[in-house]
């Protein structure tokens, strides 16, 4: 896998065509994954304008700061020019300039700043804006051969933390001193930015996204975490296990963590081209309902993963879209009882072109450190 493989040269022209389909005379995309998708430039969001500017007719442009020209110009990919502005410059106008002919329609980037968005308005008052991912959705959520390879990796860098936990996680231990522990060994690890570190412990661990605390880790108690992070491709890892540190853990809970470890198994073994989003989400769902736990799992079963750590496909009731080959998302139900424990158990899936392909590896049986 080679950066080119992950930032191809034409997919600035699929894109281009996707747009004239769509009915858009241009996508405008600031900093964010859309614009790191088709560029592969990582650019910072801040209050100067980066914006590339990609018509249906005419060169696509990179607007940048001057002082981060440099960063834009070692990005990989490739098909457009850059144009910088210094600071005390409007630079609103050059985003004007890099459109040929009358604008009656733009995508913008999904998550641009709301003052982005009225600056645009203000520089382009004729043109109705829609969103970009109305272009890009189709676009980004089969993964390429090479992205499958870097979500892969970020997999294998994530599970080779998981299995060192036992050097960290012990009753006595506050879930912040735990957490601390893994940022760094997710760092050494091979990713370039720790996204999120959840260490949740006893009844903690019955809230979804708890984060840390400084409340002491107990003997027997289940601990919930939840990691994940940015490698340097660019793509995610996330990945869930549940723990019981020190003593065996209630009862209750050796029950119903068994229930779930057969619910996530079983949603995994379904994955496959066809099966709708909704039929997937059923799958892990109706085993913990059967069990008596239905109330309890409090969230979907997945979410897709790439360039975000979350993004489309949603494994959700509601969504009747077919899972596809390429599509890549966690399969990750959980059961939380409030004010006691909860459990989850995460891997990444990627669907094939017969079955489903799992990125995380380590065992999800229950782990007594």
């Amino acid at each position: 896998m080679g950066i080119d493989d992950l930032y191809p040269a034409g997919r600035l022209a699929e894109a281009r065509r996707a747009t004239a389909a769509a009915g858009l005379d241009a996508l405008l995309l600031t900093p964010g994954s859309d614009l790191r998708y088709l560029t592969g430039y990582d650019a910072r969001a801040g209050e100067r304008l980066t914006c590339l500017v990609l018509p249906v007719e005419g060169d696509p442009t990179l607007i940048v700061p001057v002082l981060e020209r440099p960063d834009a110009e070692a990005a990989p990919g490739r098909g457009y020019r850059i144009v910088d502005h210094a600071d005390g410059v409007d630079p609103w106008p050059l985003v004007r300039a890099a459109l040929p002919g009358p604008v009656r329609a733009v995508g913008l980037a999904d998550r641009m700043w709301a003052q982005q968005v009225l600056a645009l308005r203000a520089v382009l008052p004729d043109a109705a804006q829609r969103l970009a991912s109305d272009v890009l959705r189709e676009m980004r959520i089969r993964k390429s051969p090479a992205e499958v390879a870097a979500l892969a990796e970020a997999g294998a860098a994530i599970d080779a933390v998981h299995r060192r936990m036992g050097q960290w996680l012990r009753p006595g231990r506050t879930e912040r001193d735990v957490a601390a522990d893994l940022a760094a060994a997710i760092r050494a690890a091979g990713h370039a930015e720790v996204d999120f570190v959840i260490v949740a412990a006893g009844p903690h661990a019955a809230s979804p996204h708890h984060g840390t605390s400084d409340r002491p880790i107990g003997a027997g108690e289940p601990v919930v975490v939840d990691i994940g992070g940015t490698m340097p491709s660019g793509y995610r890892s996330d990945c869930t296990r549940t723990y019981v540190a020190g003593d065996m853990p209630p009862a209750e809970f050796v029950d119903y963590y068994e229930v779930l470890r057969e619910a996530q198994r079983a949603a995994v073994a379904a994955v496959r081209p066809g099966i709708t989003a909704e039929a997937l989400d059923a799958v892990a769902r109706d085993r913990i309902a059967a069990a008596g736990h239905g109330d309890a799992f409090l969230h979907r079963t997945g979410h897709g993963i790439g360039l975000d750590g979350h993004e489309e496909p949603y494994v959700v009731t509601g969504n009747s879209r077919p899972i596809e080959a390429g599509m890549a998302f966690s399969v990750e139900p959980g059961i939380y009882l409030a004010g006691r424990h909860g459990a989850r158990i995460e891997d990444i899936v990627v669907c094939t072109a017969d079955g489903g392909q799992r990125l995380n590896t380590t065992p999800t049986e229950l782990i007594a450190l």
